[in-house]
């Protein structure tokens, strides 16, 4: 389940490439893809609402990926491993969904990716903003089967060494090993935030390799 990039479209993985990254994959049937739409602007992008109603639009849209979407995916498909992967806002998607849902995650790959929502909440927090903040909810997990779900996880957070959220990468790596959660932080070289490295990225991780 590919998620676009901040306030992206169904149809950008195939405009801008990474669909055709992952070509023989597909071609050979390794793999099928579900590219998902966003609601970014009705939800944390929609500054013009209040910082509430946004994370409001954001878990209705996360009900739809559950309740619709990945029902869908498994009657096109019913081996139950899934994989979850976006780029800069679609990575922080991918990881927070994976995260919060690690019973119907397997991997998770998240590219350039920052995992912070507070400045898309300014400052405010209610249980809907704190329970969609990677940054906050993990250090605070301690209930047994949760923990041992996302231990079960492949994690993958790739980051370019000049990328602004590269520390941001690096202390949630740090959080998740602090609760045994198995992860592979990988560095890139230069800023890596663009979708030529994200191709590179997806096709050298969505396989396997870590």
């Amino acid at each position: 389940m590919a998620f676009p990039t901040s306030m992206g479209r169904f149809f950008d993985w195939e405009d801008r490439g990474l669909v055709s990254a992952l070509g023989d994959h597909l071609d050979r049937g390794w793999l099928q893809l579900f590219c998902v739409d966003s609601v970014d602007s009705e939800s944390w992008y929609a500054k013009a609402l209040p910082p509430p109603a946004r994370a409001r639009r954001h878990v209705q849209y996360e009900r739809y990926l559950v309740t619709e979407v990945i029902p869908f995916t498994l009657e096109a498909n019913p081996n139950p491993y899934l994989i979850v992967a976006g780029a800069s806002f679609g990575g922080y998607h991918a990881v927070n969904f994976a995260f919060r849902h690690p019973d119907l995650v397997g991997r998770v790959i998240g590219m350039s990716g920052l995992y912070d929502i507070s400045r898309w909440a300014d400052g405010y927090s209610d249980d809907d903003i704190y329970f969609n903040n990677p940054c906050q909810f993990i250090p605070n997990e301690h209930e047994p089967a949760r923990l041992a779900a996302l231990r079960r996880l492949d994690i993958i957070l790739a980051i370019g060494r000049d990328d602004g959220s590269r520390l941001n990468n690096e202390a949630l790596s740090r959080m998740l090993w602090d609760k045994g959660i198995w992860n592979a932080l990988r560095i890139w070289d230069g800023w890596a935030h663009d979708w030529p490295c994200w191709h590179q990225m997806l096709r050298l991780y969505v396989g396997g390799a870590r």
